[in-house]
């Protein structure tokens, strides 16, 4: 029997694909509408086409937005909702709402510099990041937001990258959790993901639903022996990374190498103006960190820095950098080769049989690292045909998500009163199999929705 009462959920992003996280959540009659995350859509040129198309609903009409955290394909297209009529408030952690600042103005650049090529108008301006900024507040973990007269939520903590989020919604007594990215605990820096034991109905990410990754000690050899062989035979480690908390990790655990003469020192570059701009964000919230990563910046371990490592924020030394004799390590962004100065120094170095494209993240279908992952003998870099002679090599326990493993863990805490999962952030064989798993060996309701689904929560 139908409940009057029951809200609904619509699926508008990242269902059955990675990217372009948006979803819409109401009540039954429509006046109250909150929308959780806003994101970008990074499936090349489709994806590109799909962020310029008008939103399935009406942006004015929107109450609140919730921001899980800081990643484009979260938070990309919130400029263009405000642009086109949205002036509700938008709720996240302070980390959120301060790295959200940065991607969006470094986004917008990139946006503009793409419209003049081809002489169309940007997506959005810098007056529309402004004014999403002043619609924006800060809200600490477990203080509860009030949207309208049905809804309540809270903040938990994901555990993904600084201040990410699962937003748990309380409608008329039953909980409704949006998990937004889910981390890989134990992080080197983060906190781990908490525990949710009482969702009525959870709406969670399953990117590496099908297959788990190396063990976390794993991870760190493979690291070291990547570094190591690169280094004798004289070429050049490049490693794509996200600006946003893969940096920081890889900073991390560089440190620890150096520190403790586990590799040779060489040049290390980091090369990505908004990954320093992150890092710096990183360092003035401590608090977010976790009891040891805390316990050594405060016995005076400076653990994003090290001899020999350079920040190379102006375009200039970025190019000098081919200039300083091999070997050397660079990090650049942008983490799936999509754009940003990586694509500068894989242009260089992808020909040189002694150098290694280290992938170190998730590489979306359409993009140049998913070519590079599969094995592509030669790519187009900025209309130029590069032969791929470097080695590629895939650490995939670096991946900021958890695995197979960690997320049915995660199921299974709420198994007990969970009546649906629904299952986005992924792709198609990922989200199934995951799904079959959940109804297999837990006996969860698991649906992978269709983009543009709306379902009643009854």
């Amino acid at each position: 029997m139908e409940n009057p009462n029951n809200p609904r959920i619509s699926f508008y992003g990242a269902v059955r694909t990675v990217t372009g996280s948006n979803f819409l959540l109401q009540n039954k009659s429509g006046t109250e509408k909150i929308l959780i995350d806003c994101g970008f859509f990074q499936e090349g040129k489709s994806g590109e086409r799909k962020n310029h198309d008008p939103f399935p609903y009406t942006p004015s009409s929107i109450q609140a937005l919730f921001v899980t955290h800081a990643h484009i394909d979260h938070l990309g297209r919130i400029p263009k909702l405000v642009r086109d009529g949205f002036r509700g408030k938008i709720y996240s952690t302070a980390p959120t709402k301060e790295l959200g600042h940065v991607m969006l103005l470094d986004s917008m650049r990139v946006l503009q510099k793409n419209a003049e090529q081809s002489k169309t108008e940007a997506l959005y301006n810098e007056h529309d990041v402004l004014t999403a900024m002043g619609l924006w507040e800060a809200i600490p973990y477990h203080s509860e937001v009030v949207v309208g007269e049905e809804f309540r939520a809270v903040f938990k903590d994901a555990g993904h990258i600084l201040g990410s989020a699962m937003v748990e919604f309380t409608h008329q007594g039953k909980k409704i959790v949006f998990t937004g990215d889910l981390g890989n605990s134990p992080a080197p820096l983060l906190r781990d993901t908490e525990t949710i034991t009482d969702a009525d109905y959870l709406i969670m990410e399953a990117v590496y639903g099908d297959r788990n990754h190396e063990e976390k000690s794993e991870r760190k050899s493979k690291l070291e022996d990547v570094i190591e062989d690169t280094i004798s035979r004289g070429g050049v480690l490049m490693i794509p990374a996200f600006s946003v908390e893969r940096t920081q990790d890889l900073l991390f655990e560089l440190n620890e190498l150096v520190e403790h003469n586990r590799i040779p020192k060489v040049p290390v570059f980091l090369d990505s103006p908004l990954a320093i701009k992150v890092t710096e964000i990183y360092k003035r919230n401590e608090e977010y960190f976790n009891k040891d990563t805390t316990h050594e910046i405060r016995t005076g371990d400076d653990i994003f820095n090290f001899p020999m490592l350079k920040f190379t924020p102006d375009s200039r030394d970025s190019m000098a950098i081919k200039d300083v004799k091999n070997p050397k390590i660079i990090m650049a962004g942008s983490g799936m080769s999509n754009g940003g100065r990586i694509l500068h120094h894989e242009r260089n170095y992808l020909p040189d049989p002694k150098s290694t494209l280290l992938l170190v993240g998730y590489q979306a279908a359409g993009t140049l690292g998913r070519a590079l992952e599969e094995g592509a003998k030669e790519v187009t870099i900025k209309g130029e045909k590069i032969p791929v002679r470097a080695r590629v090599v895939v650490i995939e326990g670096y991946s900021a998500h958890k695995d197979g493993d960690a997320l049915f863990k995660f199921v299974e805490n709420t198994a007990d009163s969970v009546k649906k999962v629904f299952l986005v952030h992924g792709e198609p064989k990922s989200l199934l199999f995951f799904a079959q798993k959940l109804r297999d060996y837990l006996g969860v309701n698991a649906v992978v929705p269709e983009e543009g689904a709306q379902i009643e929560l009854g």
